[in-house]
């Protein structure tokens, strides 16, 4: 069941219209700046991203917008530069009466958020950047960015963001419902135009100016974004923590999003809330070969992988994630990754206990 979405609320920023939210009542105002695209409504209609968002208004007020030329803010006939997003920025906040907030960028959005805090360090008190970047496409002394026939590959790649998160690939259910949201968040044009647009970001010379207290957030196998990317801000941005996580989805809230939330939590308000596992007899009704399955499922690995692993043929794997599915009362991938924590998978190989995960 998704949640309903907050009101949206819309300041007028010139001739363009900027729509936003706020949710929760914390004390701490948090921004989140999304990755390319973004659509205020759909982003609620999603149960992993909703129960993700939910979470993080846990932390505190939780605001959210849509860049303009995305979602429900004003389409742009011209490409907006660094300078309009900062506007963006800066309007949200006077139209709630933010004297100061913490920054929380998903990729592209991380590196708006570097920016951001190089131009207006009076505005930001702490800054969580993830699988972000510095600069995306490849040079000499950058030498893991995209080449340019990945980044062109990638433009021209309608599944290029299912791609990014092998947890959910071959889920037709999350296939449909990303594919609306893309609609929904931009035109494919302006989608291809953003893209080029983000092919121009390098602020690594303004890294070394940043004085915010920052923690660098990034998955080891991220397929989209390159670890090395985030290992490269840390390294020049004064202070920064940088924290390696397992997974690979490029996503925060797909794969195991407790890990991410845990540590935005602590690093914003220096505590983590308790969210005790509920735990019952269900994963008595699994057979040993189901549960080491569906572990391996919960982690993110794929039929394929799960196979290779255990020396079974992949049809032996669909047949016991089937029977697992129905015994645990749920139905596809999507469904493991929100209640997996919840049910107790993952603890046994992880040796952590696992937080409570309210999806559902």
């Amino acid at each position: 069941m998704t949640r309903p979405a907050p009101k949206v609320n819309y300041v007028r920023l010139g001739e363009i219209s900027v729509a936003y939210q706020a949710v929760g009542n914390g004390p701490v105002d948090l921004v989140c700046v999304p990755g390319f695209v973004s659509h205020l409504e759909l982003c609620w209609q999603d149960p992993a991203m909703a129960w993700f968002l939910g979470r993080l208004s846990d932390v505190g007020r939780l605001i959210l917008f849509d860049k303009r030329g995305t979602g429900l803010s004003d389409p742009v006939s011209d490409l907006p530069g660094a300078e309009s997003r900062i506007q963006d920025i800066d309007g949200v906040l006077d139209a709630l009466e933010v004297r100061r907030a913490a920054l929380f960028g998903i990729s592209e959005g991380g590196s708006l958020c570097a920016y951001y805090a190089y131009r207006n360090p009076e505005r930001v008190s702490r800054m969580v950047l993830y699988s972000a970047y510095a600069r995306l496409l490849h040079a000499p002394d950058y030498e893991w960015g995209w080449t340019p026939e990945r980044y062109e590959k990638f433009v021209n790649d309608q599944y290029g963001w299912e791609k990014a998160n092998p947890s959910v690939l071959g889920d037709l259910h999350y296939r449909e419902w990303m594919e609306r949201y893309l609609r929904s968040a931009a035109s494919p044009g302006m989608i291809r135009h953003l893209m080029r647009m983000n092919a121009e970001v390098d602020i690594r010379d303004l890294l070394p100016a940043i004085d915010i207290p920052t923690l660098v957030l990034a998955r080891r196998r991220d397929p989209l974004i390159d670890i090395q990317h985030s290992r490269y801000l840390a390294e020049h941005i004064p202070g920064a923590r940088l924290v390696e996580l397992e997974g690979r989805d490029h996503a925060a809230w797909l794969g195991d999003a407790n890990a991410v939330l845990t540590e935005v939590e602590n690093f914003l308000t220096g505590r983590v809330s308790v969210h005790r596992p509920r735990r019952g007899t269900v994963l008595d009704t699994l057979t040993r070969r189901e549960r080491e399955v569906l572990d391996l499922a919960f982690e993110g690995l794929s039929t394929r992988d799960i196979a290779q692993r255990l020396t079974i043929s992949e049809r032996t794997v669909e047949s016991h994630i089937s029977n697992g599915y129905a015994k645990l009362g749920i139905h596809n991938r999507v469904d493991l990754l929100r209640r997996g924590r919840e049910l107790g998978l993952g603890a046994e190989s992880s040796g952590v206990e696992p937080p409570f995960s309210p999806y559902g």
